[in-house]
């Protein structure tokens, strides 16, 4: 089986590294990028099959991003896990409105991500 792609966008750099070596150590491919418009750059030249989305990031933030992943019928049906450290209800609201299939707050356990990953990776959300 081929290995999966994660597009990680976080732009805390120790953050993005940690994400990316938890995910390296799980056997999935991961692209990480700093920022949103990369990440749609990278959407536009690359397949993957999940991106875990930081909310707040600088020129467009998170929800932006995902309003434009669920926007594109090309990038649709893509899996996008928030993961952040807004927690209120307004947040999360948001999130739902823009087509957000799931959240993780941080502080997370690294088990937690990879469990709801690999749930939405193997079709079983």
């Amino acid at each position: 089986m081929a290995k999966r792609t994660i597009l990680v966008v976080e732009d805390e750099e120790s953050l993005l590294k940690l994400e990316s070596i938890l995910l390296t150590s799980k056997g999935y491919e991961v692209i990480g990028v700093p920022n949103g418009l990369a990440a749609l750059d990278v959407l536009e030249k690359e397949t993957v099959d999940l991106v875990l989305l930081d909310i707040m990031l600088p020129e467009i933030d998170g929800f932006e991003v995902c309003r434009r992943i669920k926007g594109n019928p090309e990038t649709q049906k893509l899996p996008v896990i928030m993961l952040t450290a807004k927690k209120s209800h307004e947040d999360m609201a948001r999130g739902d409105e823009v087509g957000a299939d799931w959240y993780v707050t941080k502080p997370f356990k690294s088990a937690k991500v990879i469990e709801t990953i690999e749930r939405f990776i193997e079709g079983t959300a």
